[in-house]
């Protein structure tokens, strides 16, 4: 049962990779800009406009990411004559060497500045300047980048760095040597 699963599993995967695959080429096709070694953890939903979308060099998306480039909410006000010509669209700019969390949407008519990080959950509806760190819905300011890196860095796990050549060996040292230690709850 546990082969016919991963067989299963193995041909779901492969599927999912070549109609993603397929889509980013024909947004490519349609005009959608993307940069130099930008990586896709999930190709994101770039919406029917994809070529209002540019991405810049080096920036890495999580999974389920969704570009919004128009107003959809338009339709509901064409029943009245005054907003029957109602059209809204607008462009999406992501910097260089970016960070798109995982389930975050990015609306219309922003910009994302060089060396952002989007947090996983984020809905961005305004512009980001380069160098920093926006979350939450919608997406606020929550410090500079290297603020980001330096908190990173002062939770950083230590362990032989050469065990992430051999990612069995890797999970079983972490799994192993990991402090069950857990962030306090906030008052």
């Amino acid at each position: 049962m546990l082969l016919l699963y991963r067989a299963l599993l193995k041909i779901h995967t492969t599927y999912q990779f070549m109609i993603q695959k397929i889509y980013l080429k024909i947004c490519l096709s349609k005009g959608l800009k993307v940069g130099k070694n930008v990586r896709f953890v999930e190709v994101p939903q770039f919406g029917t406009e994809c070529f209002l979308i540019e991405i810049g060099d080096d920036t890495t998306f999580s999974n389920n990411v969704r570009f919004v480039n128009h107003d959809g909410g338009q339709n509901a006000l064409h029943f009245f004559d005054e907003y029957k010509d109602v059209r809204t669209f607008g462009r999406i700019k992501i910097g260089k060497q970016c960070l798109i969390g995982a389930d975050t949407t990015i609306m219309l008519g922003v910009e994302m500045g060089d060396n952002c990080v989007l947090g996983a959950g984020s809905i961005l509806t305004s512009s980001m300047p380069s160098g920093t760190v926006y979350a939450g819905v919608p997406a606020k300011y929550i410090c500079t980048i290297k603020e980001y890196g330096d908190k990173l860095l002062a939770n950083n796990v230590i362990y032989p760095r050469e065990l992430e050549q051999d990612r069995a060996k890797l999970e079983a040292y972490i799994k192993e040597h990991l402090p069950h230690a857990y962030k306090p709850v906030k008052k």
